[in-house]
């Protein structure tokens, strides 16, 4: 079974003004797409994507907004099975509205963009936050790592933020997106330390040399059971992140060490709904 553990369904007008002042430079200059339902069934289907996690994005102080409504009804529209996170800024004076309104839907997890956001992680302010989290079985999956906006606070995206929180919150199922690049060294180490606490590699192959260093760092530091496969779509299909993961295993730099191809197919099928805690929704739509 293959888990898309890394995708986003909103809309470009989600992003506010934010992507078009700050990104889209940094992309090539293009806007961003528009994703469907249907545009998403069908990079799925050509990934072979079993099931697909899908959310959208939240910074107030930098007008970016996905309604929960409209990530529940980009969900309910899929064929390919579909987990719903929700998108908080802990920030807002409603996150505890948000958030309840997120569990009563059903969602199984929560996005975080701290990066964006602008707040502090392991500020003690959040721990209400994160308790509630944590007794409703919810994943944080955490931006980690660069961004082009110069807005960003790249002093709250570094990983060791998540391993006090981990520290603290020791229950928590948290994720590190992207190997929380350029970090992702340690991001390996946070990991080795924490049983509840995993990364996922989207868009860590895009990258080519940052990710032959990260997995053979993986390796060496024995997490390449705590990795798990996103695609980031839309800035990658699942097949092109799938192709890009597994060119990382056909380089050699002399008698180096290098990524092997079992690490690679162990992150791309790794039990990620297991590991996580996730629903299965394959069984929930049967």
């Amino acid at each position: 079974m293959i888990v898309d553990l890394h995708s986003h369904c909103h809309l470009p007008e989600h992003w506010g003004h934010e992507h078009e002042d700050h990104w889209e430079s940094a992309y090539g200059g293009e806007p961003y797409p528009v994703v469907t339902p249907a545009s998403f069934d069908e990079v799925m289907t050509e990934g072979g994507i079993d099931v697909a996690v899908t959310f959208g994005l939240a910074a107030s102080q930098a007008g970016v907004r996905t309604p929960n409504d409209y990530v529940d009804e980009f969900v309910q529209a899929t064929t390919t099975p579909t987990i719903a996170f929700t998108s908080i800024d802990p920030l807002d004076g409603d996150w505890r509205d948000q958030l309840e309104d997120a569990i009563a839907r059903g969602f199984a997890g929560i996005k975080l963009y701290p990066v964006l956001s602008l707040f502090d992680p392991v500020d003690p302010a959040f721990d209400d936050f994160y308790r509630i989290a944590t007794e409703n079985g919810l994943v944080l999956l955490w931006h980690m790592g660069a961004t082009p906006s110069p807005i960003g606070r790249l002093s709250v995206s570094q990983p060791l933020v998540v391993d006090e929180v981990a520290r603290r919150h020791p229950d928590l199922k948290q994720v590190m997106a992207h190997m929380g690049h350029p970090w992702q060294r340690d991001t390996n180490t946070v990991l080795r330390k924490n049983r509840n606490v995993y990364a996922d590699v989207s868009g860590v192959p895009s990258r080519p040399m940052d990710a032959f260093f990260a997995l053979v760092n993986a390796q060496e530091w024995h997490t390449v059971d705590k990795l798990l496969f996103g695609s980031d779509y839309p800035l990658w299909t699942p097949a092109e992140a799938l192709a890009n993961l597994r060119s990382i295993a056909e380089f050699r730099a002399g008698n180096l060490p290098f990524v092997t191809a079992e690490t690679v197919e162990t992150i791309i099928h790794q039990d990620t709904l297991t590991l996580l805690g996730l629903p299965d929704p394959r069984k929930t739509r049967a």
